[in-house]
């Protein structure tokens, strides 16, 4: 009898949908029913788990997981999936109660939807991004302590490198592309996670995954990456596929997706 490890091949897809209601009135998520998406995590859904429309898709997932903001009408992220695992809670990270984070545990995983905090606001709220960045790698460095393998997915509301934006030095002094913002995600990769995307694609250039609604900056292509997927390095060559999925139309961001053999 064969008794080897079983390897199946999950898909991840991640989107800041800007409004889930708003999305759901133009139709904008009917493109889950035609693909093999295992893990939809949605950030920014500004809804809660009842004002959520029933005809967002068709797809009928087993396991829902809705982190609602104490703040109506702001942040939330939801997790939807058919793979059998247990929700956590990170309320010691999220610790303003802003509905940032899904976290959700299948076998030897931790894997995480996150709407990380813009810092664009004020200097109060940059410090506040900044502090929710270190709670989180904390966090997750913790679960790796642990024996966990870690995915994160979501948006991180900082583009990385000068090749993440098309505009870097118009950009050097807005949050999102700040060098303290920017040498967190080094800290990131240097504590062994890995953008899956560059880790895939390199340095293909023009890719981003959020543009302004202003001045056609989308039609234009004048846009940010700030939306990623990175795995632990525990996972570095279970990695398949990493793209972006800047066809898809319906909020300001476009889908990110992994493709990963566990």
């Amino acid at each position: 009898m064969y008794q080897g490890t079983i390897i199946k091949t999950l898909t991840f897809i991640s989107w800041n949908v800007n409004g889930i209601r708003a999305v759901e009135k133009k139709d904008a998520l009917r493109w889950i029913d035609e693909e093999d998406v295992d893990f939809l995590g949605l950030q920014e859904i500004k809804a809660e788990a009842e004002q959520i429309p029933e005809s967002i898709f068709e797809r009928n997932y087993k396991f829902q997981s809705i982190n609602a903001s104490s703040k109506k009408g702001q942040s939330g992220v939801a997790l939807y999936t058919d793979i059998k695992g247990e929700a956590s809670c990170c309320s010691h990270v999220d610790i303003l109660d802003e509905g940032r984070i899904n976290e959700y545990h299948f076998g030897d995983i931790a894997y995480f939807n996150v709407y990380f905090p813009n810092g664009q606001r004020n200097e109060e709220r940059l410090a506040y991004k900044m502090a929710f960045y270190d709670r989180f790698l904390d966090h997750i460095n913790q679960l790796r302590a642990e024996g966990k393998s870690i995915v994160v997915c979501g948006d991180v509301n900082t583009a990385h490198k000068p090749i993440d934006l098309a505009r870097p030095k118009a950009n050097e002094g807005t949050s999102g592309f700040l060098p303290i913002e920017r040498e967190w995600m080094d800290k990131l990769l240097e504590h062994g996670y890995i953008d899956t995307f560059r880790h895939v694609k390199g340095d293909e250039l023009d890719r981003y995954s959020w543009w302004s609604y202003r001045a056609g900056a989308r039609a234009r292509n004048v846009g940010w990456r700030i939306d990623y997927f990175f795995v632990s390095e525990d996972l570095k060559e279970k990695i398949v596929d990493a793209d972006i999925l800047d066809h898809i139309m319906g909020s300001d961001h476009c889908p990110v997706k992994l493709v990963l053999e566990v």
